[in-house]
């Protein structure tokens, strides 16, 4: 293996192990040491506007080019890894050929990827961005085999008085986004089960951006011309079809500098370097011809020798996509009870007129434009108040919604893990004082007014003070008491919401606010 294979490998393996660990990370400690690994990946720099890291990765583009996509983008590993496996099957090493690069299709994608961006229709721009695309994987493919490993610790723990781990729940926050990571998942390992990096040369608008960039990389894979016989073995090893043996022609835009290239080549014709080296001592073409016979039997001696198994990556695949799907479904099934006798109907999500967003995020403008919908916010939420949204525009980006819980004042998690600008970094005492919705009481609901019982449950607990019990007929002193919203002092926690005993909705709910105000 060729110190450039070598070196583009370990570093791939190091980011794509990480950067999977800390979108699989639902405790936040991971985002202190690998949150800076998202902020560099191109699209979250780009919307978050930071000019340092664009700048770097278009330095690193133009001096040893396309390494961002075989290195730092977790989606090109991802395909590396598939096609990887793909190529242990027998007679399947050597399966690529040339093609030329299909521009109008690269093109037509981008094209679209801009209009939406400018546009502001945040929905086809998640569904474009590979980071994005690789988080909704993990968050709703990979996510649910992390947490039962982590809540079988967390049993373990529990019977040696450990509590170093808490369980958590598998439930599915989003059927539509949901199916989206599975068919692009699916999508994704079978156009690089077959044909390499495809995905990235033809569909990713991050790799056609680079692409411009990458023509002109000072370090590229060269030809050497006098030592190439063209036997095709580095076009049939290439991933990005991207090597034309018969023309000693490397297209360096879809080049992603995996190196597989040059360890194929026995005629030592290829190199990375920054200038076309001159043979010596390059062997005749007797000799080629018959290092390439003596390889084509001992392939074959091999190909005799080993038995056809059955490959087992794709029905692991299925296997294990179904049975998160599974699990997750009978998590959603699985009823509670009040002391073993009664059901408890779980709460439904109220009908909003503005849905909520997160505070940091300044308004739902801001959040549509620069948030790419990686679910990384969705991941790192401890109160399981985020999910993906469901609406057309804003389709899987994070909305906020109480049924399990509400946005503790003190938390500030999801501001910290957002890479794109899209949820602004806060203080604790900054969220207090931010106001993202106001609460609602609906009448109809209010169980001191069905049935007639005493509550006060969203007095006790609002964390702003913003609800006050009072009499429902001033006249009648055994009047129920019910509550009154102070809509100036309410920061939209949902607190009150979450805590309402009235199943399914509650009682009192919060409306979003297009636009954040300060309190």
């Amino acid at each position: 293996m060729n110190k450039l294979r070598k070196t583009r490998t370990a570093l791939a393996t190091v980011f794509f192990i990480l950067i999977t660990l800390l979108l699989l990370d639902f405790t936040g400690t991971l985002h202190t040491w690998l949150g800076w690994m998202a902020k560099i990946q191109f699209l979250p720099a780009l919307l978050a506007i930071n000019v340092g890291v664009i700048l770097m990765l278009a330095v690193l583009t133009l001096v040893v080019g396309r390494i961002y996509c075989s290195i730092i983008c977790p989606l090109g590993v991802l395909q590396d890894i598939v096609s990887y496996i793909s190529a242990k099957r027998p007679k399947k090493k050597h399966r690529f050929s040339y093609s030329a690069e299909k521009r109008w299709l690269r093109y037509s994608i981008l094209m679209l990827f801009v209009v939406a961006f400018v546009a502001g229709v945040g929905s086809i721009v998640a569904l474009l961005a590979p980071y994005s695309a690789y988080g909704r994987m993990v968050q709703n493919i990979f996510q649910p085999f992390y947490i039962v490993g982590n809540n079988a610790l967390a049993w373990i723990a529990e019977r040696a008085n450990s509590y170093a781990f808490y369980s958590r729940d598998i439930w599915v926050r989003s059927l539509p986004t949901f199916f989206i990571a599975a068919t692009t998942l699916l999508l994704i390992v079978t156009l690089a089960w077959r044909n390499g990096r495809t995905y990235c040369n033809t569909i990713c608008p991050v790799g056609t951006l680079l692409s411009f960039l990458a023509r002109f990389a000072w370090f590229k894979i060269r030809i050497d011309d006098d030592k190439c016989n063209k036997c095709g073995l580095c076009a049939r090893s290439c991933k990005a079809a991207c090597i034309n043996s018969k023309d000693h022609t490397i297209d360096a835009s879809r080049c992603v500098v995996c190196g597989d290239c040059i360890d194929q080549c026995r005629q030592q014709a290829l190199s990375f370097t920054h200038h076309r080296k001159k043979s010596v001592n390059a062997p005749t073409t007797s000799d080629a011809v018959k290092d390439k016979d003596k390889d084509k039997n001992k392939n074959n001696n091999k190909d005799k020798d080993k038995t056809e198994t059955v490959n087992t990556a794709r029905r692991s695949f299925i296997v294990g996509t179904t049975i998160a799907t599974t699990t997750a479904a009978l998590a959603q099934e699985k009823k509670k009870v009040d002391g073993g006798i009664a059901d408890i109907i779980d709460k439904q999500a109220p009908h909003r007129d503005t849905p909520l967003t997160p505070a940091g995020s300044l308004s739902a403008q801001n959040m549509t434009r620069h948030c790419t919908a990686c679910q990384l916010c969705v991941a790192a939420c401890p109160n399981d108040v985020l999910r993906p949204s469901t609406s057309l525009l804003t389709l899987m980006q994070p909305t906020m919604s109480y049924e399990r819980g509400y946005c503790r004042p003190e938390c500030t998690r999801c501001s910290e893990a957002c890479p794109t600008g899209a949820i602004k970094p806060i203080t604790v005492e900054e969220k207090s004082s931010i106001q993202i919705g106001h609460a609602v009481w609906i009448k109809k609901n209010c169980i001191p007014i069905t049935d007639g019982k005493a509550c006060g449950n969203c007095a006790r607990h609002c964390p702003a003070a913003a609800i006050t019990m009072i009499s429902s007929n001033p006249d009648n002193p055994s009047a129920p008491m019910i509550p009154a919203i102070n809509t100036e002092r309410c920061i939209g926690c949902g607190a009150c919401e979450n805590l309402c005993p009235a199943r399914p909705f509650s009682a009192i709910y919060v409306e979003g606010h297009e636009v954040h105000r300060h309190i």
